[in-house]
């Protein structure tokens, strides 16, 4: 799994308060749980960009004033209206420990349906998983080649080396539905 190095400073004051005074400074108040104590700290939104607008999930490492801290993003809240980061959330990642985290599907090969003018559709951008850090894949891969007019592949269809789903096994991730031109197809014959 990729990896983003992102510096921050510790934070000593608490509240709504503090919280805005540190946004006026043009700064994110964060906190650090799981795994031992809490660590809030304050980073700057540039820094995180990568983090925040990509549909790639990362493990991100932290130097908070010398001390290192491995985590991945657990929440990020937005203001409403300017799509200004105002809050996130991080979960430690300890090593010999599983991480949960959201990672992207993507599809590969041509699906038998779509050749006969069905339409493929990706039902689930994202699935939930659970690994160790060293076996964390960047992204699912799915092939859809075999996948007929309305089939659908489910999580529980999925299978991963040393990883587990914690979608549940009943949620579509991807499927080859029916149209006017796969209903003529299929007349035709």
């Amino acid at each position: 799994m990729k990896t983003i190095i992102v510096k921050a400073t510790k934070r000593a004051d608490f509240g709504k308060k503090a919280a805005k005074a540190i946004r006026r400074q043009g700064l994110v108040p964060c906190v650090l749980n799981g795994n031992g104590e809490p660590v809030n700290f304050t980073i700057d939104p540039r820094d995180i960009k990568p983090l925040i607008y990509t549909p790639n999930s990362y493990i991100v490492e932290f130097d908070i004033e010398g001390q290192k801290e491995k985590a991945v993003l657990r929440e990020a809240q937005f203001h409403p209206v300017r799509e200004e980061i105002l809050h996130m959330d991080f979960f430690r990642v300890s090593d010999g420990k599983p991480v949960s985290i959201s990672v992207p599907v993507r599809l590969t090969g041509n699906a038998e349906g779509v050749k006969i003018g069905g339409k493929l559709v990706l039902s689930s951008r994202k699935l939930t998983i659970s690994a160790l850090e060293e076996n964390l894949p960047d992204e699912v891969v799915v092939d859809v080649t075999t996948l007929g007019v309305g089939k659908t592949i489910f999580v529980g269809d999925l299978n991963m080396e040393n990883v587990k789903f914690l979608t549940p096994a009943t949620t579509a991730v991807c499927a080859v539905r029916v149209t006017r031109a796969s209903r003529g197809a299929e007349a035709a014959n």
